[in-house]
């Protein structure tokens, strides 16, 4: 059975929240951001090899989720004043506490396309170093793990067995720093 899509109906805005709209577009519904341009996902690898994992509670899913670093762009302090890897360095250093030399979008794409319009890219931070605490902004509590790549699978098995969950898109990011972090370092860091 084929679904009943109508491309041209226009979007309708069913409840408006303060930082999420609930719309309809035809018989579709879906969630949009509104206090922002897009979101970020951070691969961050130190110079000895350990990949930054950021532990924090969801009160969605109520329970702490291990998750790449990530923020949104453009949220309600920049007002469209925000490039992506802008928003992506200043996120690493504000949940994190390291600064990245320079950040390297790798791929861009649709967060989760049947329930959210958000666009999401997932950014490579090159040449990191630890200048700061870290933790989050004032609405955070953030736990920064720092784990050795080779041992990152293993490490995470036993946080999801602990009763933690392990945000999905960690493994795509896993693949990427496994795939493409030595050419990219060798590339950017000069």
């Amino acid at each position: 059975m084929k679904a009943r899509i109508n491309k041209k109906a226009k979007k309708r805005i069913v409840s408006k929240g303060k930082f999420l709209n609930f719309a309809k577009r035809g018989e579709w519904e879906f969630v949009e951001r509104v206090n922002c341009s897009g979101a970020a996902v951070i691969l961050a690898l130190t110079d000895d090899k350990k990949v930054l994992f950021v532990e924090q509670y969801r009160p969605a899913v109520q329970k702490k989720v291990i998750e790449f670093p990530a923020g949104l762009v453009n949220d309600n302090k920049f007002k469209n004043r925000e490039t992506l890897l802008n928003a992506a360095k200043r996120e690493l250093l504000e949940e994190t506490g390291y600064l990245a030399k320079k950040m390297v979008k790798l791929m861009e794409g649709p967060v989760s396309s049947g329930i959210c319009s958000d666009m999401m890219a997932i950014v490579q931070a090159i040449d990191i170093k630890k200048v700061a605490q870290g933790g989050g902004d004032e609405f955070e509590s953030i736990k920064v793990h720092e784990i050795p790549l080779r041992r990152a699978e293993i490490w995470l098995e036993r946080k999801r067995k602990s009763g933690i969950l392990v945000g999905t898109r960690i493994y795509a990011g896993l693949y990427l720093l496994n795939k493409y972090n030595e050419s990219l370092n060798k590339k950017f860091k000069k």
